[in-house]
C-alpha cells in the first residue's frame, strides 16, 4: 500500500467507484532492476502513470476480458488483451484471477505494466 499511498491514489481506490487493477505479484516487484521502485517514489508524477496503467473502471471479471481485445486505464492509454489458454495483459500472465475486493476485482499479473510514454 505504501507505493499507493506515494502516488496519491488511496482516496480514488479506496472509493465507491468500481474498479478493476492489474496488480503485480510480489515476485514481479523483486524482478525489477535494483533501486527501479526507489527511483519511482522520487518521481510521483511517473508512479502516478504507472499505477494509473494497471487500472481500468468498471468491474471486469477474467472471462469477461478474454473476450475484450483492449481495456482503457485510468491512466488514458489501452491494455491489450489476450486469452489463448491464458489470460494476458500487455503480455503479462494473470496469475490470480477474479480477486474480490469491496470495490471490484483484482487480477494478480506476473510483471510490472508500463504504458508506452513512459
Amino acid at each position: 500500500m505504501r507505493i499507493i499511498d506515494s502516488a496519491g491514489l488511496e482516496t480514488t481506490l479506496a472509493g465507491d467507484g468500481l474498479f478493476t487493477i492489474f496488480a503485480p505479484s510480489d515476485e514481479a516487484f523483486d524482478a525489477l532492476p535494483e533501486g527501479a521502485v526507489d527511483a519511482l517514489f522520487a518521481e510521483p508524477a511517473t508512479l502516478l502513470e504507472i499505477l494509473t496503467y494497471h487500472v481500468t473502471p468498471g468491474r471486469i471479471t477474467a472471462a469477461e476480458a478474454g473476450r475484450r481485445r483492449r481495456l482503457l486505464t485510468f491512466q488514458g492509454e489501452e491494455l491489450l488483451l489476450s486469452a489463448n489458454g491464458v489470460l494476458q495483459v500487455d503480455g503479462a500472465r494473470v496469475l490470480d484471477p477474479d480477486v474480490e475486493a469491496s470495490n471490484g476485482l483484482i487480477h494478480i499479473i506476473d510483471r510490472v505494466l508500463l504504458p508506452a510514454q513512459i
